[in-house]
């Protein structure tokens, strides 16, 4: 059975920082295309970034480039999401979600993604 279970979620001053984790299990995520997303309340789930399965390309979203850091620990099974220089914009739940495709560059819409964790909360205060 394929799991995500992601955790690291919480409250940070605005400049701070937060690292995202996912453990996978049911499945190697050298094995499948993961992506992280976030929802806001009153608004769509959006793509954040994503990551292809050979670990080779990744993807984010124009708003946290150069922000945010996607990484993936294939020992343990677990990937990453670095969040750095936070915005009270950046609040949302944080969900990974990953397919079993091999892609050359992997996607940001949701749709895509049939397997889902359960989300993490991050708020960030002013």
């Amino acid at each position: 059975e394929v799991q995500l279970v992601e955790s690291g979620g919480g409250l940070v001053q605005a400049g701070g920082s937060l690292r995202l984790s996912c453990a996978a299990s049911g499945f190697a995520v050298s094995d499948y295309t993961i992506g992280w997303f976030r929802q806001a309340p009153g608004k769509e789930r959006e793509g954040v970034s994503c990551i292809t399965s050979s670990g080779g390309s990744t993807r984010y979203a124009e708003s946290v480039k150069g922000r945010f850091t996607f990484s993936r620990d294939v020992a343990k099974n677990t990937v990453y999401l670095q969040m750095n220089s936070l915005k009270p914009e950046d609040t949302a739940v944080y969900y990974c979600a990953a397919f079993r495709l091999r892609l050359a560059i992997c996607g940001l819409s949701p749709q895509l993604y049939p397997y889902w964790g359960q989300g993490t909360q991050v708020t960030v205060s002013p």
